[in-house]
Parts: structure tokens; sequence; C-alpha cells
């Protein structure tokens, strides 16, 4: 029966040591809640480090909680030590993700050993789920510790369905392109079927830093993979709604924060909450209310700020700063303004329970929220969900996730202090009807999206992400001694092997020149040949020239220039057609002109063929410029004897009576062959295809529509194939000599 296994860094329940032994402490709220019912009745397991280092226990405790968290909590424990919590968690995640993300790039720090602890935790990760994994499973990671974990995954269970979310927001391409890691991180996540981000920004700066970073074009935020299909959407994540608005406030909240509740009842209450992070904007936001007061002094003694700060990273230079500031600022604001009977900034830091807090939301007139930078910010939608007799407001940044979904509330530029000084009077004199249905509208989205219609939307996109549409071979089957294509290759007597170049033997490069065959595929060429029953053609669209260079010291054939010159193997080249290139004076202005036009873009001209590339160019530009291109040329070259092809990313204009078939024809008319082989990747290998017999094994590599009999999924997979075929040479060698 296939199962659910969520993963995260920390689980929903806190295991800490102390005196008296170990203690277990459930988490309440956010992503706990959300999956506290999917996690509790079905087939589930929870992954995570479970808060206490390693090196701090015995082998006895490390062996009970173990035991207790998977008997007790149904989770799985991951342990950590001291030096992966602190080089991966506050090193990697909190010095290099977090900053970055946010947008704080001055404070972001590049260090390889920190890079490295992230990595080996991620394979921590990866090592104590991969004994659980079994075909068919679902399994959900979260947020920006885990983003490796997912190809991880992916590499030994390609079946499975994987879902990531990310918890923070994801930056723009312009920021994240900063990422010195950028490439891995990418790759790590892509790994997954289902990507899901807070908002639609989010979504479409990650497609972008995909596309312009690995090439992937999307279609519908989809993405077609070698291996699978990935798809990317936004899941705005909701809250815990019926608590915060049912929770009865008098007999959950502590008598302390009552007696200051009721000690407030003369003035109209301000109220901010936030952890203590450089992110959320805090001193700015005092900076702001001291704005209000000089800007509007009849609110003087008759309003209060009252801002709550949970302590984070105490200890922490960069953290102790900020809280010195904000006391420096709250000291500032007090000092200028209050009075013996009034003093207009109340500064708590602490933690505050829920129920204190559901207290003190539903005492307060205004919710002042201003992150520089937010992923989503669910206290905006606690206080409004609190608010539950409709007459508060809230005044939040248009740089936190949730403003996207909050649009009634008043929304201003944290940067600007005048503005969220106006923004708080807004607030406060908002006419009462006004408020009340701006109220019931954003009580209305928050009820519907809780954070269970939140988990329920996420899996249920992730059980129905796409699978693959178009059949490919698995490569052990296609490879194993009793296939067809091995039985045939091993009783031939003479064989010849159609080989494209670029996207089959070689995957695609920024440019044309760096794909440049690698030590390991000259090998492989070479021990192919050294059979004597084979014939190896490369047969290509690069020109003679570059095919010479690059493969003209191996003992076979080559097709260049999608088959007007060949080479047999130790032969001189011979053009296969009388062609001339007059055409060329007409096209080339036209390619310059939109190399000009889009940057990035380069024309590469060969012996009778111009082509335009556009694989390092931005992808929306290039979109539109190539059909533009295309239009154009198909125009000019209507009355010519030349074609124009439209390869990946690419756009080749050449001769139409040149193609890889009549090169393939060439080759296969100089004598009788019992074993054909061919592979492509893309459409100019179809006009191979069809010019093969019937009995030939030809094999597609890639997704697109082909005559191919067999389909592969990357340049690895036929690599992996040639060299299964070099084994068969070896082992019917060693037969032919024992007889």
């Amino acid at each position: 029966m296939s199962k659910t296994i969520f993963v995260s860094n920390r689980l929903p329940v806190t295991v800490s040591k102390n005196e008296s032994g170990l203690d277990y402490k459930e988490s309440i709220g956010g992503l706990a809640t959300g999956l506290k019912s999917y996690h509790e009745q079905g087939d589930t397991v929870w992954a995570g480090w479970p808060g206490v280092a390693q090196d701090d226990l015995s082998e006895e405790e490390l062996s009970s909680i173990a035991s207790t968290l998977k008997k007790d909590y149904k989770c799985l424990s991951v342990p950590l030590t001291s030096d992966d919590v602190e080089e991966y968690y506050h090193g990697f995640c909190n010095e290099t993700i977090w900053p970055l993300f946010h947008y704080f790039t001055s404070a972001v720090e590049y260090k390889a050993e920190t890079w490295e602890a992230y990595k080996r935790v991620n394979r921590k990760f990866f090592e104590s789920v991969d004994p659980l994994i079994n075909e068919g499973d679902t399994i959900w990671i979260h947020d920006y510790q885990l983003m490796l974990l997912p190809q991880m995954i992916r590499e030994k269970h390609p079946d499975v369905k994987i879902g990531f979310f990310l918890h923070i927001p994801f930056p723009s391409y312009e920021i994240y392109r900063q990422m010195v890691w950028r490439t891995e991180i990418l790759e790590g996540l892509m790994g997954a079927n289902l990507i899901g981000f807070h908002t639609y920004d989010y979504v479409r700066h990650f497609l972008s830093s995909v596309r312009r970073l690995l090439g992937h074009e999307h279609s519908l935020y989809k993405m077609q993979l070698e291996s699978h299909i990935v798809q990317v959407d936004a899941f705005p994540m909701g809250i815990d709604y019926d608590y915060f608005a049912k929770t009865p406030t008098r007999e959950n909240a502590s008598q302390e924060t009552m007696d200051f509740i009721k000690s407030t009842k003369d003035v109209r209450n301000i109220i901010s909450v936030d952890r203590l992070d450089y992110t959320k904007g805090i001193p700015d936001r005092i900076k702001a209310f001291k704005a209000f007061l000089a800007n509007y002094p009849e609110y003087r003694e008759k309003v209060r700020l009252n801002l709550i700060i949970a302590p984070s990273r105490v200890g922490i230079e960069k953290y102790d700063n900020l809280k010195r500031e904000i006391e420096e600022l709250v000291s500032e604001v007090n000092g200028e303004y209050g009075t013996f009977n009034w003093m207009p900034v109340w500064f708590f830091f602490r933690t505050v329970s829920q129920d204190d807090l559901i207290a003190f939301y539903r005492h307060s007139d205004v919710l002042l929220v201003t992150p520089l930078r937010d992923g989503m910010n669910l206290v905006a939608k606690e206080y409004v969900a609190a608010r539950n007799d409709y007459k508060g407001m809230l005044v939040m940044s248009e740089t936190a996730g949730a403003a996207s979904e909050l649009g009634e509330a008043v929304i201003v530029n944290t940067n600007d202090h005048e503005a969220i000084a106006a923004g708080i009077k807004m607030a406060l004199e908002m006419p009462e009807d006004d408020k009340m249905d701006r109220n019931k509208n954003m009580h209305r989205r928050i009820s519907r999206y809780n954070v269970k219609f939140w988990a329920e939307e996420f899996l249920n996109t992730l059980q129905g992400s796409p699978e693959e549409k178009i059949h490919t071979e698995p490569l052990d089957r296609l490879t194993s001694a009793s296939s067809e294509l091995d039985l045939a290759y091993r009783t031939a007597e003479k064989r010849v092997l159609f080989l494209d170049y670029d996207g089959t033997l070689v995957g695609f490069k920024p440019t044309p020149d760096q794909a440049r065959p690698d030590r390991e595929l000259k090998q492989l060429l070479t021990t192919l040949t050294e059979d004597p029953k084979n014939t190896v053609v490369i047969i290509t669209g690069r020109d003679r020239f570059t095919a010479e260079k690059w493969l003209g010291d191996l003992n076979l054939s080559i097709v260049a220039a999608h088959g007007l010159w060949f080479r047999p193997a130790g032969g001189e080249w011979t053009m296969t057609l009388n062609i001339d290139n007059e055409w060329k004076e007409s096209i080339r202005p036209i390619m310059e002109t939109y190399t000009d036009r889009t940057p990035g873009s380069l024309i590469e001209e060969k012996d009778y063929s111009i082509a335009w590339h556009y694989r390092q160019s931005e992808p929306d530009i290039a979109a539109v410029k190539r059909n533009e291109l295309k239009e154009a040329l198909m125009s000019i070259t209507q009355s010519m004897t030349v074609g124009v092809l439209d390869g990946n990313k690419v756009i080749e204009v050449k001769d139409t009576r040149v193609n890889k078939g009549h090169g393939a024809h060439l080759v296969l008319s100089q004598g009788h062959f019992d074993f054909v082989f061919g592979a492509g990747d893309d459409r100019t290998d179809e006009d191979m295809f069809a010019a093969l017999p019937e009995d030939a094994y030809s094999v597609k590599i890639g997704k697109e529509v082909t005559a191919a009999r067999y389909r592969l999924k990357s340049s690895s997979d036929i690599r992996a194939l040639l060299g299964r075929f070099t084994q068969v040479s070896g082992e019917v060698a060693e037969e032919q000599a024992k007889r």
C-alpha cells in the first residue's frame, strides 16, 4: 500500500533534554496544523530533525527518541550533530539562502564549508528516508533547508511522486543569479513533480531562473524533463481559521494579558507582531509611527503601538545589534512624544502564546505589518480571522506575500515612512461600513482557503500531476541480454551505426563550439570502431571542418552539413551534391539584423548553410524574434531551392536537396548490412530515420513526435546503449577466439 512521507527540517514535535530526562512537545500552528489531519489519519510518516543535537545524546537516548517518535508520533528522526546544525542551518541556510531570497544581497555570506555542510545534511535526510520509500509513494518536502533532496530521491526512486513547497520568497533572476551554487540548487528542486510557492510572483521568478540557467522552457507552468514533468504553481498558505475566529478570549488568555488589555481601553491600539529578524522592517515601522505622531498631532495621547517581538537567534551579533537599534528607536519615540500619563510605544521582547495573541488581536484597532520582504506573513491572516466583529483594519506592505490575497487591506510601500503614517491614519479613520465590507471579503477568502485546504489542494495537485505522455523505452530493457536489439547486434555479421552528434552523443551547450567531444565519448567511439563488423557513421549538421577537427582522428565515417559532405573512414572529403552559395547573400543580412536585435543570439555560418542560434537569449524576447525571423525567411526563400529548418533553439537555412536521409542513403548503397542502427534527437534526424530499412533499429532521444522504433530520454542513455554494444562485441570476440 502506498504511503505519504512528509519531510521538513524540523518535526512537528520538538525533543529537548533536561535534568529529568527527555521531553516531547508538539508544535502548534503553521505546517504542523495544516498536515495534522493527513498525518494522524493516513498511512504517513513525517521525517525531520527532532531538535536536539546527536552529540548531546547517548546511544540509549538516541534509540529512545527514535522509538518514541516512531511509536507515539509517526515520525522518523533524522539525527544531526552540533556541527551540522551550526554549519548547515545557522550557516548556509541562514547566512546564504535566507538573506539572498529576501533580497538582502549585502548580508549574504558565501562559504564553501557551509555549502558542503548543506549538501551533507541533505544527503543525511535522503539516507534516512530512503529505506522507507516504495514504488507508488508520495513525498512532500518542505522549505529552503532541503532544496537538494528532491533530485536525490528522484535519482534513486524515479517512479515516486515528489512535491516541494518553498515557504519563503523566491527572488527575481537578477538576485538569484548571484548565488554561487545557483545551478546545483535549481537542479535539486527540479527533481520534484510539483513545486509550490506562496504567490505567482515567486512562480514567475523561479521559471525565469530555470529558463536562463538550465534552459528549460515551460508551457502552462509545466516543464518536460528527460525523466519526468515538473509542474510549478502557487498555493497561498492559509491558517487554522476556526481556531483564530472562534477561540473564546477570556477563557484562554492569561490574566496578565487581560489586565494589560484592560489598561489600554482609553486609547486606540495598534499592534505589531514579529520575530526578531532584519527582513521584518521593524526599525522602519517605528520610524513610520514616529512620522505618524509628527504629522497628525491630534492622535498624541490617543493611540499606542504595542510592539511584540519574539526572540530569535539571541547571541548572534547581527540580531543583537538589531535588537539594540529597536530599543534605541523606541526610547527615542517615547522620549520625544511621551508624557507622564502616556507612553506611545510599548515594547515586548518575549514569546507570546497564541491564545494571548488572539486577545491582543481582538482588542487592537489596527495591525501594522510592514516587512521588507516576507514569503506570506500569516500574522496578517490571523489578525483578520481573530477580529470576528469585522471592526479591525490591516495596514500591510506590498512586499508581504499575503498582500496579493488581502487586497482590501491598506497596502503601503514599506520604505515610505510618510505613506505608512498616512496608512495608519486611513485605517483609524475608515468609516465602519467600509471597514466591515472589506473585512467580510477577507474573512470569506481566508475561511475558505484555510491551512487544511492549502494542504489538500497541494497534495491533490501532486497526485494528479502529469505523467509522461510519450512512452520511453527503459534503458535496462534495451540493454538487457534478452532484448531483441541486443540479440540482433550479437548475431549480425555486418553492422552500420548512424549516430547524430549534438543532442544525441553530446548534450546541448550554451554555444555550438562548447560541445566538443569529451574523452569518454572518444574512447567509446574508438572501441566501437575496433570491431571489424562495425561501420560507425557520425551524421551531423556540423560543418566538415569542425567535424574533422573534433572526430577526424577516429576510424569512422562522417556525414557533415546534413549530408552535403561525406568522408569515409580513413578517406577524403567529397561533396555529395553540386550546389552554390549565392542565396546566402540574401539571407545573411536578415539574420544579422535579428542578431543585432536579440542579445545573446549568434550566427553560425557553414559551407552551404547558415544558422541563427538563440539558446543564450532572453527567452521572452527570443520567442518573439524567432517567429519574426522565421516568417521573414520563409517569405524570401519561397522561390529558392533552400528551406528553413526550425531546430532546438536554432533556425537554419540550407538547400532542401540536402538532408540526413540523403547522407544515410549514400552509406547504405555501398553494401548490404544485416544490422542497421540510427540515433538522433531532432527533426533533421527524421529524414535519416525515413531513409533506413524497415527492419532497422532507430532510436529517438527526447519527447518529440518521431518515426523511430524506440525512444530514450537522454544522451547519457544512448552512450550507455553504445557501451552495451561494445560489451557485446567483446563477448562475441571472446566466443570466436575459443572456437
